[in-house]
């Protein structure tokens, strides 16, 4: 089967590629300030030729998400099924030209639908509730992390935000490995586009994802709990609380689902916690 072909992996663009500097005034007084804030640019997908959606994301590592969003959408089964992608443009105009196998062609024009973007609910899109509410695999159940793996989560998280350092107004997924390391993080205006670039990048760089985990700093809703399992990795744990229908999901799925609060213990949402009475 041909391997993906891709432009190399490098050093992530310059943030300056990701943000500008703009003027602003006080309401108060009229004094003059400037600001850096963070880009987003319109990013149209095309499978084989054929348009599937476009998304509004962070113009840095955007082979990683085209990877990463093809795979957690359920739109290719597996990295195999991706054989290139062109990404072209400037500006707030930018493409994807993506080749995938004939099996993941075919399938995608079976179940096809068109896509304006993802809302804040993650379903701008979809025609039915199967579409919403898809089968997905159920994980073999793994052992929850040691809670020392995330003691100083949210501050060690931040060396790996340079974007959110710099503009602000961006999200982050970030991936820890089995020896409780902070390997690699991906930052996006969409709290789906930093997972999906984090699953890309976990991907391209044959990264073993197995006794991991991935911390998102966003809110943590179903369309979530579905990219990981997609994925195929284990663990989740969000800087904001779940759902409930993503705690619902994590359990049957089993998938472990953990809210790092900022002033009190880890909570553990799913497997779900035998209560002593």
């Amino acid at each position: 089967m041909p391997a993906l072909r891709s432009a190399p992996l490098a050093t992530p663009d310059p943030l300056s590629s990701a943000s500008q500097d703009y003027r602003y005034a006080t309401l108060t007084d009229g004094e003059a300030g400037q600001a850096t804030l963070a880009d987003e640019v319109a990013l149209a997908i095309a499978y084989n030729g054929i348009s599937q959606a476009v998304m509004l994301v962070s113009p840095r590592d955007l082979e990683d998400f085209v990877v990463g969003f093809s795979i957690a959408s359920g739109i290719v089964p597996a990295i195999e099924d991706v054989y290139d992608i062109q990404v072209r443009g400037l500006g707030a105009s930018r493409e994807a030209q993506v080749d995938i196998s004939s099996r993941a062609f075919w399938a995608l024009k079976d179940h096809r639908r068109q896509m304006a973007g993802t809302s804040g609910c993650g379903l701008c899109g979809v025609e039915a509730v199967d579409q919403a509410l898809p089968a997905l695999p159920i994980l073999e159940p793994m052992p929850l992390p040691p809670a020392a793996w995330l003691e100083g989560l949210r501050q060690r998280l931040s060396a790996l935000q340079p974007l959110g350092q710099h503009s602000g107004a961006v999200h982050a997924a970030a991936f820890m490995n089995a020896e409780g390391e902070l390997m690699l993080a991906r930052e996006d205006i969409g709290r789906h586009n930093a997972l999906d670039k984090l699953i890309g990048a976990l991907l391209r760089q044959g990264i073993d994802t197995a006794g991991g985990l991935v911390v998102v700093t966003s809110r943590c809703s179903l369309e979530l709990i579905q990219k990981m399992l997609r994925a195929g990795i284990h663990t989740l744990v969000s800087l904001s609380s779940p759902t409930g229908l993503a705690c619902q999901w994590a359990r049957k799925h089993h998938l472990n689902l953990i809210h790092l609060p900022h002033h009190s213990a880890p909570r553990v949402y799913s497997p779900a916690m035998e209560i002593e009475p």
